[in-house]
């Protein structure tokens, strides 16, 4: 976890290494964003509508997503990566963060090919760990920009975020005394997704961290905690965000449970069915 000026658009920079226990991963969308800078043989994404995978070799950007994104693994794998928060990679693109929406790019794409190319350079030859995520620190430190409505949009993310996503927005937007189309258009540009959209997204990540597979699931229950209108809602939107049924989804949980106890990966990621 990543110090000032950092902290407060970064959750935590890591390195990953080693051999997966799956093929594919199928990330639900969720309140974050994602830089990797890939070391090692490539690896292939297929996101949103995409019905082909594409293949990444230095790495990919991927903002804050509104459809699932499938993660192709090769045998070997190593990387350094960033979680930023939602609003946490405008400050680092050229770009409105809404062009990126459900549109993985590869890091080049968005920092330039000599510069990648010079980063992944020094991170291949660092002594370990500890000094490639130090190393990628430095050049987001180096790279850090001012984005206009920061501010606003960072609030407004963290109220999103206290509430799990249960707010009213048009309250948002008064409270900040602007009005809702501009709240919608800063969020847009720095986030990808309107403050409505986010909500909806930190509100299905609450209900999945809530389910435990391990235990029986009173799904009327869960829905009502999370705030869904009834059962059906809850089950519409699950679908949406993960493409399967709550019971399907408990079904892919409880076997990748068994199959890899105490894994790091057994929480929102998806093994895919």
């Amino acid at each position: 976890m990543p110090p000032p000026p950092l902290a407060g658009l970064i959750d935590d920079l890591y390195y990953l290494e080693g051999t997966p226990p799956y093929a594919r991963l199928t990330l639900p969308p969720m309140p974050a964003a994602l830089l990797i800078v890939n070391l090692g043989e490539p690896f292939r994404i297929r996101a949103g509508a995409d019905l082909e995978t594409a293949e990444y070799v230095d790495g990919c950007v991927v903002t804050t997503p509104t459809r699932a994104v499938e993660f192709g693994y090769p045998l070997r794998t190593r990387s350094v990566g960033v979680h930023f928060k939602p609003w946490g990679l405008a400050p680092f693109l050229p770009m409105p963060a809404a062009e990126l929406r459900d549109r993985p790019v590869t890091v080049e794409q968005v920092w330039g090919r000599p510069a990648v190319a010079e980063l992944r350079e020094r991170l291949a030859v660092a002594s370990g760990p500890r000094e490639m995520l130090a190393l990628l620190e430095e050049e987001l430190v180096r790279r850090l920009s001012e984005a206009d409505g920061m501010g606003l949009v960072r609030h407004a993310s963290g109220v999103i975020a206290a509430t799990r996503g249960a707010v009213a927005i048009g309250d948002l937007s008064e409270a900040a005394g602007v009005s809702g189309t501009h709240l919608a258009q800063r969020f847009k540009e720095l986030v990808g997704v309107t403050p409505k959209r986010l909500a909806r997204t930190y509100r299905f990540a609450a209900t999945v961290f809530a389910i435990d597979p391990a235990g029986p699931i009173d799904w009327g229950e869960l829905a009502g905690a999370a705030g869904y209108f009834d059962q059906a809602h809850f089950g519409h939107e699950f679908r949406a965000f993960t493409g399967l049924t709550p019971t399907r989804y408990l079904e892919v949980r409880r076997r990748f449970l068994r199959e890899h106890p105490g894994h790091v990966l057994d929480s929102w990621p998806l093994p895919a069915a």
